[in-house]
């Protein structure tokens, strides 16, 4: 089964925003892919020692995942570096959705996102499109 990464704004983010696109997701994709939610993983943000942990467990969910799902919905440091990190130097597929169009579009984002959908549905709809395989790994 492949991996999903969750990728959004956490830290920036009311928590219940960041939970609630992430448990859609969830409903949506779980029947085809293993989710990996950073959200799983109780860490105050802010914390001095927890920070280094954050970022680490976050980096080994990257790696362990075969697509990266991206909530664009805000400029976030965090979802940015990931993005990066997955397509730049894992050559990870990024499908990203988001309010923004193309001009509003960070070209950072344009460039390293493999795709980028106007919600959230349309994003799931595309991936189980191209990334359900008809026989188990």
């Amino acid at each position: 089964m492949k991996k999903i990464y969750l990728c959004g704004p956490i830290m920036d983010e009311h928590e219940g925003e960041a939970r609630a696109w992430r448990e859609t997701a969830k409903t949506l994709l779980s029947d085809n892919f293993k989710l990996l939610d950073p959200m799983r993983r109780n860490f105050k943000d802010r914390e001095v020692d927890s920070a280094n942990e954050i970022v680490e467990f976050d980096l080994q969910d990257i790696r362990d995942a075969d697509i990266v799902l991206v909530n664009y919905n805000k400029s976030s440091v965090g979802t940015s570096m990931e993005v990066f990190y997955a397509a730049h130097d894992l050559q990870k597929f990024v499908v990203a959705f988001s309010p923004f169009s193309f001009q509003d579009s960070s070209p950072w984002m344009v460039r390293f996102c493999t795709k980028i959908l106007p919600d959230l549905e349309t994003a799931c709809r595309y991936i189980e499109e191209h990334f359900i395989t008809h026989f188990h790994d």
